[in-house]
């Protein structure tokens, strides 16, 4: 049985600072609030069902992967609207991952990555057309 197939997903995000990490998601991501649940995440509306949730932790995030990442169509576009915010992509020159102009090519998908304001990975993704 697979119950968890068609479940909607939130992303918990650790945040050092709710005002400031409110504003990079709200402002420089332009992601749809949604304000602070029960529990005192505060949520962001995402891709149709899915939401965001930042959580204080006064140790904000450790985490040296990717906490999430937006599937787009046309990642040159995206990253231009989004450094056009303020945004800063990562470059990275590695054996297996090498990115041009921000963006990895990985087999028939591209990747690009930055930080949130504070500090947990995101990554925008485009896969095969």
């Amino acid at each position: 049985m697979r119950t968890l197939t068609k479940s909607v997903v939130t992303t918990i995000l650790p945040v050092k600072d709710m005002a400031r990490a409110r504003d990079f998601y709200e402002k420089k991501l332009g992601l749809e609030p949604k304000g602070y649940a029960a529990d005192g995440n505060y949520l962001f509306a995402c891709g149709g069902e899915a939401h965001i949730a930042l959580i204080t932790k006064p140790e904000g995030t450790k985490a040296e992967h990717t906490a999430l990442s937006f599937e787009v169509q046309g990642i040159e576009r995206v990253i231009s609207d989004l450094k056009a915010e303020g945004i800063v992509f990562e470059d990275y020159d590695f054996p297996n991952l090498r990115t041009v102009d921000h963006v990895c090519v990985l087999g028939s998908e591209k990747a690009a990555w930055f930080k949130d304001s504070e500090g947990n990975y995101l990554c925008v993704h485009e896969g095969p057309h």
